[in-house]
């Protein structure tokens, strides 16, 4: 492998890493979001990521939650039914935490492969002038 086949493999993590960090920030966002019991709730995202021929990986697409969410009895809440339900979205908050901090990693690693490659890209120029 190349040098700049390590950084083509590397940034292709670093676009899945990113667009898995706005998922996960999308569905903490929206956790609490209540809605009438006669709408969808919000749909938490997932991606769904799978490796490129030749090396590398890309994002395959998008999983969507389910639109039923949960009822929580809330008979105050200003959009509660007549049998006091609202509707919250189907997120487990410490899950997608754990997929925050797993999205976080990988994207730190991919960016640190572009990096020392890059350094070792300078460092074989430098050589080459020597």
């Amino acid at each position: 492998m190349t040098i700049f086949g390590a950084i083509g493999i590397a940034s292709s993590g670093l676009t899945v890493h990113r667009k898995w960090l706005d998922a996960v920030s999308d569905n903490l966002t929206n956790a609490n979001n209540a809605t009438a019991t006669s709408e969808e709730a919000f749909r938490a995202r997932y991606v769904v990521a799978g490796e490129m021929d030749g090396g590398g990986v890309q994002v395959r697409g998008t999983v969507l939650g389910p639109a039923e969410g949960r009822l929580v009895h809330e008979p105050t809440h200003p959009l509660a039914d007549e049998d006091g339900y609202v509707r919250y979205p189907e997120i487990d908050l410490s899950s997608q935490m754990t997929q925050l901090i797993m999205a976080q990693r990988g994207y730190q690693a991919s960016a640190t492969v572009v990096d020392r490659a890059k350094e070792t890209y300078e460092a074989a120029l430098q050589i080459g002038r020597s």
